[in-house]
C-alpha cells in the first residue's frame, strides 16, 4: 500500500484498510448535501448562540505545566448543564483560546497535547459523555449514545453535542473576558474530530481547527464499511432501518466539511478498524479552506511507533496553528 510501509498484524475479521491506499484515500468525496443542510445548522448555530450559558468556574483543581485547571460548568441547547474542565496560564496574559473536544469515550481529566503559551482552553465533555456530562436520560455507552434521537434530525444527539461546543465558546469568552479579543481555535479528536466541521462551518468565531481521526465521514461508503466502536452500532441499526440514512445525511462530517472556510489541520490515519479510513479522508478531502494533511499509520490501534507518530502529529500541528 503507498504511504503505508507495513500493514500492522491484527486479529480483525476484516481489513481496516479496506484496501484502500493513499491515493484512492485522497479521491473518496463527500456526499451532496440534503438541500436544506445549511438552513438546518444555521438555525441550530442561532439557537445555541441564544442560550444564556451562565458558566459556572469552580476551584483550582490542579497545577501543572503552567497551567492552572478549574472546574467548570454551563448551560447549552434545551437547558442541558454541560460540565468540563478551564485551563488558563498561570502567569502570563492571554493571547489565544480555544474549544478543545474528545473522543467518544469522554474524557476524566484534560489531556493537553498541542500546547501553544498564552492559550485559555475549555475542555467540555459532550452531553451524556464521561466524566462530567452524565445525565440519566442519556447513554453515556458510546455505542447506545450514538443512536440516542438518531430517529430524527431534530432529536438526534449529536445535534446537541455540537451545540455544546458552540456554547462552550460563549462560556470561555464569559469566564475569561480577554479572550473576546483573542484567536479561538478548535480541536477534536474521533468523535470530536467528527463534530468539528459542524462547529467550524456554521460558527465565525474559530479562525482555525484541527481534527484528528475524524469519525463521521462519508455515512453512505461509511455504512458499508465493517468496523469497531460506535460505528458498528450505527451499522447494525441501518441494516435493520435502513431510512435512518436520511437523518444521517444532515450529520454527515464529509458533508459539513464543504462548508468549512477556515484552516484546518487533519491527522488522517491509512489503518483504523474504529473509524473506516475512507471516512476520515472523504472530510479532509471535502474541506473548502486552506488546510493541511498527516498521514497516521495507524488510527484506533495501538502499534510499536504510536508513540513517535503522536509527538510529529503534535508538531505538525503546533506549526499549523501558529503560522
Amino acid at each position: 500500500m503507498k504511504g503505508l510501509a507495513l500493514i500492522p498484524r491484527h486479529d480483525f475479521a476484516f481489513d481496516p484498510t479496506y484496501g484502500y491506499d493513499l491515493e484512492g484515500l485522497l479521491a473518496v468525496p463527500a456526499p451532496e448535501a440534503p438541500a436544506d443542510f445549511e438552513e438546518f445548522w444555521r438555525e441550530a448555530h442561532a439557537r445555541a448562540t441564544a442560550v444564556s450559558v451562565a458558566p459556572k468556574l469552580g476551584p483550582v483543581e490542579w497545577e501543572a505545566d503552567g497551567l492552572r485547571f478549574h472546574g467548570v460548568s454551563y448551560t447549552s441547547v434545551e437547558g442541558f448543564r454541560v460540565g468540563g474542565w478551564l485551563s488558563v496560564p498561570i502567569d502570563g496574559e492571554i493571547t489565544r483560546a480555544r474549544v478543545v473536544a474528545h473522543g467518544y469515550g469522554g474524557r476524566d481529566r484534560p489531556e493537553v497535547r498541542v500546547d501553544i503559551p498564552g492559550t485559555a482552553t475549555i475542555w467540555p465533555c459532550a452531553r451524556g459523555l464521561p466524566a462530567r456530562s452524565l445525565h440519566p436520560d442519556l447513554p453515556s455507552d458510546a455505542q447506545k449514545h450514538v443512536l440516542h434521537g438518531i430517529g430524527a434530525r431534530e432529536s438526534y444527539i449529536h445535534g446537541g453535542c455540537v451545540a455544546d461546543m458552540w456554547c462552550a465558546a460563549t462560556a470561555l469568552t464569559e469566564l475569561v473576558p480577554e479572550t473576546r479579543d483573542v484567536r479561538l481555535d478548535y480541536i477534536g479528536t474521533s468523535f470530536g474530530g467528527g463534530i468539528g466541521p459542524f462547529v467550524l462551518a456554521f460558527d465565525d468565531r474559530f479562525a482555525s481547527g484541527a481534527l484528528v481521526v475524524p469519525s463521521f465521514g462519508n455515512h453512505p461508503l461509511r455504512l458499508t464499511l465493517q468496523c469497531t466502536g460506535s460505528g458498528a452500532a450505527v451499522r447494525d441499526h441501518y441494516a435493520r432501518h435502513p431510512e435512518v440514512l436520511d437523518v444521517l445525511a444532515y450529520f454527515d462530517s464529509a458533508t459539513a466539511a464543504t462548508f468549512v472556510r477556515r484552516p484546518v489541520h487533519v491527522g488522517a490515519a491509512l489503518f483504523d478498524p474504529a473509524v473506516p479510513p475512507p471516512g476520515q479522508f472523504a472530510v479532509y478531502n471535502a474541506l473548502g479552506g486552506p488546510k493541511e494533511l498527516f498521514v497516521l499509520e495507524t488510527g484506533h490501534f495501538a502499534h510499536p511507533e504510536e508513540a513517535a507518530q503522536e509527538a510529529a502529529l503534535t508538531q505538525a500541528q503546533y506549526g499549523f496553528m501558529t503560522a
